[in-house]
């Protein structure tokens, strides 16, 4: 399906030069003079190597149509990651790089969303939010007021994010995992 290259946005998967790409990030740069153009960061799906590209804005790309599917993440073997169908209890291997930065934020049981093209898969979305523990949080200096910015911690998947002033270690704290931001204090 042929769409404007100003519509292509991270996620979509689309052919360009005989390969497919997955969408990493997109921009639309307005230089001073001249036309805009679309720079797109892009991953390889059989390759794996990333690529930046730019297209003219009225440039037109194909995009292919991706179908999603729901799975139940088992566990890691390896590179790969093995996921169950829920409904007929098949498992599936996929390579866990194409979790990329989220792959810390893989718990067990978690449900995933894979997006295929023609059956293979080019992209795999987790939940919005992860409840996971402060393993290791800054003590809060006396005195400092409570306006105060974020103090750095450590949560149970490894992973360093900024946290309130008031979470301490051993909390139990929503995050996002698109980035690995502090949302709230788990509830329970």
């Amino acid at each position: 399906m042929k769409q404007q290259a100003n519509l292509i946005r991270a996620g979509q998967v689309i052919e360009h030069e005989g390969r497919r790409w997955t969408v990493l990030k997109q921009q639309i740069i307005t230089p001073g003079k001249g036309g805009a153009f679309i720079q797109v960061e892009m991953r390889d799906l059989k390759s794996g190597n990333k690529t930046n590209e730019r297209w003219r804005t009225a440039d037109t790309v194909e995009r292919l149509m991706t179908e999603e599917k729901e799975f139940t993440y088992s566990y890691t073997d390896g590179a790969n990651m093995v996921l169950m169908d829920p409904e007929s209890f098949e498992q599936t291997m996929i390579p866990l790089d194409l979790m990329g930065d989220a792959a810390p934020f893989l718990q067990d049981n978690m449900q995933v969303t894979v997006d295929l093209v023609e059956g293979d898969p080019v992209a795999i979305h987790l939940p919005a939010t992860v409840v996971l523990e402060v393993v290791e949080a800054d003590p809060v200096v006396k005195g400092q007021t409570a306006a105060s910015s974020y103090k750095p911690a450590k949560l149970s998947n490894g992973v360093k994010t900024s946290v309130p002033p008031f979470i301490e270690t051993g909390e139990r704290i929503v995050v996002r995992t698109e980035d690995a931001s502090y949302v709230e204090r788990a509830k329970g």
